[in-house]
Parts: C-alpha cells; structure tokens; sequence
C-alpha cells in the first residue's frame, strides 16, 4: 500500500488506519513472532503511520484554507 495522493482518497479512515497501527504495535511489543512475521508486521506498520500522517497532512490543510490569514475578519 503507498500513501494515496490528493487525487485519489484512502479508503481506509484515520480511524482505522490509528487502530490498526496500534494493534501492530501491541502485536510486535508482544514478542514471539518470527522475523518473517516480525518484518511483515513492521512494514505495515509504516504503510499505516503514512496513511495517518497523509490525514493528518490533509486536516491541516483543511484547517489553514478554512482560518482567516493574518487575522482578516476580526476587529
């Protein structure tokens, strides 16, 4: 999975993605996979913290078109 591009939308929310980047985090602190399941699981884990940080890209964005730039609007 690559992080989406503006074009395109993840179909997965921030939600999820936070969630399920919790668990790999549990799942790897827990100990006893194998390196095979160890590495699997890292890089999901950095497919999901990009998929969280592009929401995260993408609220900010959101929130700086939306605020008034140098205080315009306020008396």
């Amino acid at each position: 999975m690559s992080t989406p591009d503006a074009a395109e939308p993840p179909t997965t929310t921030y939600e999820q993605a936070r969630e399920e980047l919790a668990d790999v985090v549990r799942r790897l602190e827990g100990g006893g996979l194998t390196l095979e399941e160890s590495l699997g699981l890292w890089e999901r884990g950095e497919e999901l913290a990009q998929l969280c940080q592009h929401w995260l890209d993408r609220a900010r964005e959101r929130l700086a078109a939306a605020a008034p730039a140098d205080g315009a609007g306020q008396d």
